[in-house]
This record gives C-alpha cells, structure tokens and sequence, in this order.
C-alpha cells in the first residue's frame, strides 16, 4: 500500500511535510501518530563533490516526553549531510494528539512498535533499497528505541540517543524501592494525575518566552510538562528494569549527554548549561548496557536536549555526531 498521495504541509513550514499514520482504536477511542519529513527545494549545494557521510541513509527521529518534533536545525544537518530525515510524533503527543485522549498516555512502551513500524515501512517504500536507516530519540524517544531495536535485532544500522532516559532520577535503588508504591497505583487508578514536579525550569532554558532560544507550541509542549500517570510511569520503570538487565542491540550505539547535571529545587544560571532532567552520571553509565558497541560523548555546556542547547555548545554536538558517524555509519 502506497501513502504517497496522503503527504501535506507541515505546520513547520515550505520544507516539512506530514502524513497522519491511522492506529488501532484504544480504550479512549481512535488512535493516530503523525511522520514528518524534510523536503526543502534543491539548491546548488546539494550537488556535492564528495559522497557526504549520511549517504544512502535514512534518519528517524522519536521525541521525548511532553516533546514533540518541532527542531528544524535538526533536520538540516542530516540533510546537508545526505540522509533522508524523518521524524514521528507518536500517539497522544503534538501533531497526534486529540482532545478526548490522555496526554502522552500509554501502559506499555512496546505499544510504540506499532507506529514505529509503520513508519519504518513508509520510509523504506520510498526509497531504494539498501538504504541504511539511523534511529535518533531523545530522552523517553531515547529508552523507546533503545528497547524497540533490541527486540527488532537487524533492522537499524545505527542508533543515536540524544540525553536518553536510561534510568529513574533516584538512581536503580531508587527505582526498585518506588516501583511497587507506582504499580500499585497503577492497578487501583492508572490515569491519576501524580504530583506534578516540574517547576519549569527546562522550559525556561529553552523556550523564547524565557531564557531560551527556540519558538515551539507551548499546548503540544507545555511549561510544565503532561501530568504523569501511574500506569505510564510503571511502564517507564519496567524499561528502565530492562536496560539495567542488559540490552542485545546489534548495531553500533552513540549516546550523547551533558557534561554534568543541575538538578535543584531552585532557578539559577547553571540550568544554561546543563542537564536539569537527568543525572547524566547514571545515564551514561547504563549505556553501556544497551549493546556490545557503545559510544559515550560528554558534551560541556549542554542542556537535557543537546541540540537545543546554546549555538557554540551545538556545533560541538554535531561536529561529534558527524565524526561518529564517518567512524561507524560506512
């Protein structure tokens, strides 16, 4: 079956286009996830000289949390460097989102494999075969691929974690003390709002209404994040119980975080600079439990988003994935 004819304009403007992926239906009712594509006008660079590093290669990227793909930079590095760039939102998050559905609500994290395949297959439909196909998630989109490519071994070349939310912020202890309090929870009302600890000091360090730079929907993102339900964290928790177990991935792996992290109760001028999310420490350390081949890249200066962290931090960023991938993606 051939999607072709269901392309339209993307809410990001000329060079972005978008195609609704109908799911099937859940217990609030219809389902869908949104793809986004790149497609700018061809332009004198495009004929390049020498075969760039992402030759013959597709890029698919998955957001984190109360996220949705809106980072055009993004998609234009991939593009000047050869690759076809795609991004999906997935089911109840920005483009896909209705009114009647529960924020970013799921129970079980391989209810993404769905849409995830799905677009897989679109992407590998149009293009010629032999393409080479790079996964790209940031945070939750980071723990999503990760345990999706380890149950689909053979089917992505590479995989690119950017800040990946490997493990819970209270450390395996942590996790292991509240999982049965949260799953319990999760079985006497499994869409209760918890309570809410995001004092939005990430949004003020990326957003242009505040300290950042970046102009995205404040609805599709908001200042303080979805409400956390009990039955979507238990699922987090149990991916996060899978990583620390040990992952199988059979692809090479970059994972890339912030240098140090800032996690405080109050605002101050460190949250520029860091990760105010994650402990990047742990972080780092359960990559390595993701495949046989695992890169780790500790980026000074940047926020839980590396790519949205200030222009010099940025550069840096993807001056170290372009390296990566002329080390691993040929």
């Amino acid at each position: 079956m051939t999607h072709a004819q269901g392309w339209t304009q993307d809410v990001l403007g000329d060079a972005f286009e978008q195609l609704t992926l109908p799911l099937k239906p859940d217990a609030e009712g219809e389902v869908v996830a949104t793809l986004v594509r790149y497609v700018p006008p061809p332009h004198l660079a495009d004929l390049r000289l020498h075969r760039p590093v992402a030759a013959d290669t597709d890029v698919l990227y998955v957001h984190g949390w109360s996220d949705y793909f809106f980072q055009k930079e993004l998609a234009a590095f991939w593009h000047e460097n050869g690759a076809r760039f795609f991004a999906i939102d997935l089911r109840k998050y920005g483009r896909s989102l209705r009114p009647w559905q529960t924020p970013g609500f799921v129970d079980d994290l391989a209810t993404y494999d769905e849409e995830l395949d799905a677009a897989i297959a679109i992407i590998a439909e149009s293009g010629q075969k032999g393409r080479k196909l790079v996964l790209l998630g940031h945070s939750t989109g980071g723990l999503t691929l990760s345990l999706w490519a380890d149950r689909h071994p053979g089917r992505a070349d590479a995989l690119v974690l950017n800040s990946p939310w490997l493990e819970f912020q209270a450390h395996s202890a942590g996790r292991a003390a509240l999982a049965p309090l949260i799953g319990l929870q999760a079985r006497v009302d499994p869409r209760a709002p918890l309570p809410n600890v995001d004092l939005g000091f990430y949004t003020r360090s990326v957003s242009s209404t505040m300290e950042g730079e970046w102009d995205y929907d404040l609805n599709w993102r908001p200042v303080r994040g979805f409400a956390v339900r009990p039955m979507w964290l238990a699922a987090v928790m149990a991916g996060h119980a899978r990583v620390a177990s040990g992952l199988a991935i059979d692809a090479p792996v970059l994972t890339m975080v912030s240098a140090r992290s800032t996690i405080l109760p109050r605002w101050t001028p460190e949250m520029l600079s860091s990760d105010i999310v994650l402990v990047v420490d742990e972080i780092a350390q359960r990559a390595l439990k993701l495949a046989p081949t695992v890169t780790v890249s500790r980026i000074d200066g940047a926020l839980h988003d590396i790519f949205l962290s200030r222009e010099p931090v940025r550069r840096h960023a993807y001056a170290e994935l372009r390296r990566w991938l002329h080390g691993y993606l040929r």
